[in-house]
């Protein structure tokens, strides 16, 4: 087998059309298993995912052994050829759109995953408490969100066709809190400028007012807050401070 990706607490390998993502022991069997189902019910949508082919254990470890996609990532891309960006963009948005076209009921709800982890957070209770009313006042719907929208998570194979990785964050729910992640993750990744003309792309294709992504913005900041790095973690509290937007 040929190492690819040596990470903390998991290792990626490829082995001949297969991909091998091998966990350690600091991951709960239960995350594992969800991520593979997780997998498995996207994969019954028609999106265009590798295909999950085996959940087992090897030399004592928990793997996942999916179809492997041969290509560069869209981050890759981006990242050559920075002159294509908007055509990149168009397509990344274009992406997301159709993955939140889809529907798999038996999915995890965002909803109570967004309560649970205001829960966690070390904030105080009134924010708390702020964060759940808002919640709650915004609409439940029932559209495939990834979680963990990013160019790094979308492969272009050999074939020119555009693959979605990394099923784990998945949840079904209201796609504009899937933005807000999206959102987040490049400003987190110091890209502001490329947040923002994501953001009104999203919206202007989409039809979606922009103030409605931005309602979601401080509940998925205090979500994510909560597994972060201790840097990101300061980083993700201004926005959840951040009551209103203008």
């Amino acid at each position: 087998m040929e190492q690819v990706i040596r990470e903390s607490n998991k290792t990626i390998y490829v082995e001949g059309n297969k991909l091998v993502k091998m966990f350690d022991e600091s991951f709960k069997k239960s995350d594992i298993l969800n991520e593979a189902l997780n997998q498995a019910r996207v994969e019954e949508t028609g999106l265009n995912i590798p295909k999950l082919l085996e959940v087992c254990k090897i030399d004592g470890k928990w793997a996942i052994i999916m179809d492997y996609i041969k290509g560069e990532t869209l981050q890759s891309l981006m990242d050559k050829h920075p002159e294509k960006m908007d055509e990149y963009l168009e397509m990344f948005v274009n992406l997301q759109i159709e993955v939140h076209s889809k529907k798999a009921p038996l999915l995890n709800k965002l909803w109570d995953k967004m309560n649970r982890k205001i829960d966690e957070t070390t904030l105080d209770a009134t924010t708390r408490y702020d964060l759940h009313t808002r919640l709650n006042t915004l609409p439940k719907h029932h559209k495939v969100c990834h979680g963990d929208f990013n160019p790094s998570n979308i492969i272009i194979g050999e074939d020119g066709k555009a693959y979605v990785i990394d099923w784990s964050h998945a949840t079904q729910g209201n796609a504009s809190a899937d933005v807000a992640r999206t959102y987040l993750l490049f400003n987190l990744k110091g890209e502001k400028e490329l947040a923002e003309k994501y953001l009104n792309l999203f919206c202007k294709k989409t039809d979606t007012a922009k103030q409605y992504v931005q309602k979601w913005i401080p509940i998925v900041a205090a979500s994510q807050s909560v597994k972060g790095k201790p840097e990101e973690r300061e980083f993700l509290m201004n926005w959840v401070d951040v009551v209103d937007y203008q």
